[in-house]
């Protein structure tokens, strides 16, 4: 384990006293404090301590404490939440998920709390960017939470020797520790809801393996990928990332601050999200023997484009995203798929999503372009249909 010491989660001995230290953290405490502002703080420190009684292990700490805050969540933000995953099951067999990444913190956390529910015999081992853990805490929290950390925040010549530690792990947790994993396709989220896989990510997957074709896929194998769709009615940071889109368009050297990570996880986490909706396509290794002819570079490229079929064709589309392609095209292609009424609703709801991204800008000192923030916001929606179209071709 010393190898993987600087990304590995918490092992079980130390369980306790990460836990005695979140206890502790004075920040902790307030984010917790509000998620119940109606107990005072000494309350629900108290509620705390008492609800990681007896937490020994990771998946303790997944399945006593994180996976009733994931329930409240749900209850509280969304109007379902539904998952199916028609060509696996729960058995002896562990998975890697790759999936599309709509939020960044639940993506992985709602996943784990369904595999649960669906009597998987674990969760996950999630892949986090050490760019989130801007504070102790963050770090402390996501390693009790099974995640292992992806170093992104080294020198260039630094960052080849992480991948090939990186993959080495995952290869390690999946074959040694029995473990499942959770990785996003890509660094970061799509910002306009078209989800494609780095190229990068599935050589690092195999980067284990001996050269050429043949060694990358007995590589890829061992990980058992699965392609993971998640659907979201409604993103609850779209005005957030329109926001963004403008920001970089009139400034392309401006990037997010500490705070603004901050304000888009509690936005993600707490926003009203509609129906949510995860999908899992074919395993890979049920199709990858197709590509084995391909030449090395052009395998890893046909082996994305075909993990992103499977996420694409896997989506779950609403009327929301209907409306928006045929808002977006000025056509009515979709409308036999939604009705007046579907109509109304979106629409008032993306006028008010253009209007608090507006109101950010203008916070912000910038003068917003109402005409672009709306065609930002719509395009987010359109997004996967024409891509699940696509993908049924």
């Amino acid at each position: 384990m010393n190898e993987f010491d600087s990304i590995r989660p918490f092992n079980d001995a130390e369980v306790r006293g990460a836990i005695d230290s979140l206890l502790h953290d004075r920040q902790f405490s307030h984010i917790l404090k509000g998620m119940v502002p109606f107990l005072p703080l000494s309350v629900s420190r108290g509620l705390l301590r008492f609800a990681t009684v007896g937490i020994h292990s990771t998946l303790g700490f997944q399945v006593r404490f994180m996976k009733p805050i994931v329930k409240y969540i749900l209850w509280r933000c969304a109007k379902g939440c539904s998952f199916d995953h028609p060509d696996i099951a729960p058995g002896p067999e562990r998975y890697t998920f790759l999936s599309n990444h709509r939020d960044i913190v639940l993506d992985s956390a709602i996943l784990d709390a369904k595999l649960h529910d669906d009597h998987f015999p674990t969760t996950c081992e999630i892949a986090i960017g050490d760019n989130l853990l801007i504070y102790p805490w963050i770090r402390t929290l996501v390693r009790l939470n099974k995640s292992f950390i992806v170093q992104r925040s080294l020198p260039m010549r630094e960052m080849l020797k992480a991948s090939q530690t990186m993959s080495r792990y995952m290869h390690y947790a999946i074959a040694e520790k029995h473990e499942n994993i959770w990785i996003a396709q890509r660094e970061g989220r799509a910002k306009d809801s078209s989800d494609q896989t780095q190229v990068a990510l599935v050589k690092m997957l195999a980067i284990t393996g001996e050269e050429g074709t043949a060694g990358a896929i007995e590589s890829l194998k061992a990980l058992n990928i699965v392609p993971l769709s998640i659907s979201y009615e409604y993103d609850p940071c779209d005005y957030l990332k329109a926001q963004e889109f403008q920001q970089k368009r009139d400034n392309p050297e401006w990037k997010k601050s500490k705070q603004d990570d901050l304000t888009n996880m509690r936005t993600g986490i707490f926003g009203q999200k509609g129906h949510v909706h995860y999908q899992t396509g074919r395993p890979v290794n049920t199709w990858i023997d197709q590509l084995a002819d391909q030449p090395e570079k052009e395998f890893f490229q046909m082996l994305a484009q075909r993990i992103d079929n499977e996420i694409h064709r896997s989506y779950q589309l609403y009327p929301g995203n209907y409306i928006a392609a045929d808002l977006q095209s000025g056509e009515a292609n979709n409308a036999h798929r939604y009705t007046t009424a579907d109509k109304a609703v979106f629409e008032k709801y993306l006028e008010q999503r253009v209007a608090m991204a507006a109101q950010g800008l203008e916070a912000a000192g910038t003068t917003p372009d109402m005409d672009y923030l709306r065609t930002c916001i719509i395009t987010m929606y359109a997004n996967p249909v024409r891509n699940k179209m696509e993908s049924e071709k």
